[in-house]
């Protein structure tokens, strides 16, 4: 059933000092590949990175997983608060061929029903040849929140943009399973199935 689905290939960076260097098991990597393999029917080819926060070193993660891996996505997590050490989303921005700040945006609103230090998170989302970064929250109960979104609430999760964004920056086609995220794309970009 899922060769009939665009294959992809996905980044995933956990961005910590500790976990990278065993003071603790990295919980962002599993957390991501979880969801992700819940919310996409497409088949994934994984290229994962435990990287501590020096934000050269995240940004060469960064441009390699997107120039030479050929990453179509790749989602960060942690580094994103105020601390000294927070640097990921400055590593984002040196890579950046384009800034969508509207994922940030949205991020920050859904963690804000739930704290009020969610106006401390400086996640950012950027283009970078064909394909979409984002930053993510560190903890994996905030990762799956900002995916996903408030569905009692009707706040739409931020990976509902995700496919849409690939498709305009010429990547694979992703079509999501509805029960875990829905994909809204316009009537005329929605392809019949196969």
């Amino acid at each position: 059933m899922s060769d009939s689905f665009d294959p992809v290939r996905i980044g995933v960076v956990s961005v910590s000092d500790r976990a990278s260097s065993g003071v603790y098991e990295d919980k962002g990597i599993p957390a991501l590949q979880a969801w992700l393999q819940q919310a996409l029917r497409n088949p994934i080819s994984w290229e994962t990175r435990l990287i501590p926060d020096e934000q050269d070193g995240i940004s060469a993660a960064l441009r390699e997983l997107v120039d030479a891996a050929k990453c179509d996505l790749v989602l960060t997590t942690g580094g994103t608060g105020p601390a000294p050490r927070d640097v990921t989303p400055e590593a984002t921005l040196a890579v950046a061929d384009k800034v969508m700040p509207g994922f940030g945006e949205q991020m920050r609103q859904i963690s804000l029903n739930f704290v009020p230090t969610a106006i401390l998170s400086r996640q950012v989302a950027v283009i970078r040849g064909q394909a979409l970064i984002i930053n993510l929250p560190g903890q994996p109960k905030s990762i799956a929140e900002t995916l996903e979104g408030l569905k009692d609430r009707g706040v739409h999760g931020i990976f509902a943009a995700v496919p849409y964004c690939i498709d305009l920056i010429g990547g694979p086609y992703l079509e999501t399973d509805e029960s875990v995220c829905k994909a809204f794309r316009p009537k005329n970009a929605i392809r019949p199935p196969r």
